[in-house]
């Protein structure tokens, strides 16, 4: 996929050129919060997008309102999408921010469609529909209005803790149709979050997020991704970040083990080797079959969170039951399973 394949058909991107003028309009806006970050400005073909069938996902389609992401978490798995472009996986996936100005316009044609049947839309699967650029372009009211004036169900992924700007409006849709939100916080650890996730919100600010959609009547999921093998993954590490999770008064916690899909793989491992050097060759070894960490990792991992999370109320026996509680002291470390068997994704 190229620009071409991205604007809309009467557009006249050539197959050459990165950016054809009448297609993309490219802005830098000089104020702290956007410094150093660029943005490509397209009226998109479409933003309705089916998910392969071959995909793991449990969702059939998707609405991205941008591609690049300046949340700059170093392992996100989407960095490869923006070789697709010609453009760099690394800093410019962190920097080079497209943005589809007719989103919502977008949105409520396809909606409006008659071989549209009302499928679940998910949204922040990709990259996050709340980073940074969204302050500036506040593409999400209008993609929540269309899908609420349709009642159609949708889901939100994010770390961003602008989407309260939209709590009413997500409340009003609720009351129309299924809405989900989730909150990713995989870890508790400001020093690791400092790192790894520079351009994001605080752990602490995104769990603020989740107690305010609780307090507002929105149940608030919390996937817990990613746990880092090494870094993140320590028992006091998990059982921190589970209380922390309970008391913000999720509804529940889903863990997900880091995978280093290309693009992200090279792009992690560069980090790690500036950061962690010691760990490069533990890495090689646990990933070498793939992008994911061994299955009795990923077990273990499992196993221990969702104790953990029964243990704080949140657990399968007490969904929508979610309560908060204080920390309770750590607990001794857990012996490894024998390993490791045939990969697979949680």
């Amino acid at each position: 996929m190229r620009w071409d394949n991205l604007v809309e058909k009467n557009s006249t991107a050539g197959n050459s050129a990165l950016f054809a003028a009448d297609a993309v309009t490219t802005r830098t806006f000089d104020t702290p919060e956007f410094r150093g970050i660029t943005f490509h400005e397209i009226r998109a073909r479409s933003i309705l997008n089916r998910v392969p069938g071959a995909s793991r996902m449990p969702f059939e389609w998707t609405v991205n309102p941008y591609r690049g992401c300046s949340h700059a978490c170093v392992y996100c798995f989407a960095r490869k999408t923006h070789s697709y472009l010609d453009l760099d996986t690394g800093i410019g996936f962190d920097s080079q921010i497209v943005v589809k100005t007719n989103a919502a316009e977008l949105l409520q044609r396809e909606l409006a469609s008659r071989h549209w049947r009302g499928e679940h839309v998910a949204m922040g699967t990709n990259v996050d529909c709340y980073q940074r650029a969204e302050g500036k372009y506040r593409l999400m009211p209008g993609i929540i209005s269309a899908l609420r004036d349709r009642a159609n169900p949708f889901s939100i992924l994010t770390k961003g803790t602008l989407i309260l700007r939209d709590l009413d409006l997500l409340r009003r849709a609720a009351e129309a149709a299924e809405v989900g939100v989730s909150v990713s916080v995989g870890f508790t650890d400001r020093e690791l979050w400092r790192t790894v996730e520079p351009g994001t919100p605080a752990p602490e600010r995104r769990l603020d997020v989740v107690r305010a959609l609780t307090d507002a009547g929105i149940g608030c999921s919390v996937l817990m991704a990613p746990v880092i093998p090494f870094l993140g993954d320590r028992p006091e590490q998990l059982r921190a970040t589970v209380a922390a999770i309970a008391e913000a008064g999720a509804t529940s916690v889903t863990p997900l083990v880091l995978h280093l899909r290309p693009g992200a793989r090279e792009w992690y491992l560069h980090w790690l080797g500036q950061h962690h050097p010691h760990l490069v060759e533990r890495y090689e070894r646990m990933y070498a079959g793939g992008a994911y960490a061994p299955t009795w990792y990923q077990r273990r991992i499992t196993r221990q969170v969702h104790e953990l999370a029964d243990a704080y109320g949140i657990g399968p026996a007490h969904r929508g039951e979610a309560r908060r509680v204080s920390p309770a002291p750590s607990a001794p470390a857990t012996t490894p399973e024998p390993g490791p068997t045939q990969l697979t994704l949680l």
